[in-house]
């Protein structure tokens, strides 16, 4: 009886080393995309994998995507597009084919060799910064858009304060001052 619960705590080692090892995972945790409980749903992500896999027979691969898909999506607002899934979830459901077949020696070696991987090093997200050039361009850019805007503010002031000689003034708006409602308007001069 001792044998399928060695088998049950292994898968979840498995797992875990899976999901440990897993950039998209690990740079979703590092950054909290997941807010301030972000480790804790790395966690506990663990533990829902396996369940998945405990009350689900016969899962396929795409099944397993689309579960760590959408844990991802929910848990971390991370949508996975690196190409990372279908190998998390075919790694994950060997695992368990293979502890169901009892090959737990195989799974010990390569929890093994993920943990060697994992302690090599974190994937890391890191900003793009742009180079203090591009940022004077830009600058620049936009001090010119903002002169060419007042050049042509002026040039339609010009032309409509040049009236014809049949038009007439409009009568002259009543003052800035508040209206009926307690509400200062304020009007534009022509």
């Amino acid at each position: 009886m001792d044998a399928p619960l060695t088998a049950r705590e292994l898968f979840t080692e498995a797992v875990r080393a899976v999901l440990e090892t897993w950039p998209v995972l690990q740079i979703a945790v590092d950054n909290g995309f997941g807010g301030v409980h972000s480790q804790q749903k790395a966690n506990w992500m663990v533990d829902v994998v396996q369940q998945y896999f405990r009350e689900n027979n016969n899962l396929e691969q795409y099944e397993v995507e689309d579960f760590l898909a959408d844990l991802m999506n929910n848990e971390f607002d991370t949508v996975v597009d690196d190409g990372s899934l279908p190998q998390v979830a075919l790694q994950v459901s060997q695992f368990f084919k293979q502890c169901e077949q009892g090959k737990l020696s195989e799974v010990k070696g390569q929890i093994a060799k993920l943990s060697q991987k994992k302690a090599t090093g974190r994937a890391k997200a890191t900003p793009v910064q742009t180079p203090a050039n591009e940022e004077e361009e830009e600058e620049s850019e936009e001090e010119e858009e903002g002169a060419e805007a007042m050049d042509c503010g002026e040039a339609t002031e010009t032309k409509s304060s040049a009236k014809l000689p049949n038009e007439q003034d409009p009568p002259s708006p009543p003052s800035a001052g508040p209206d009926e409602d307690g509400w200062t308007v304020v009007r534009r001069k022509k």
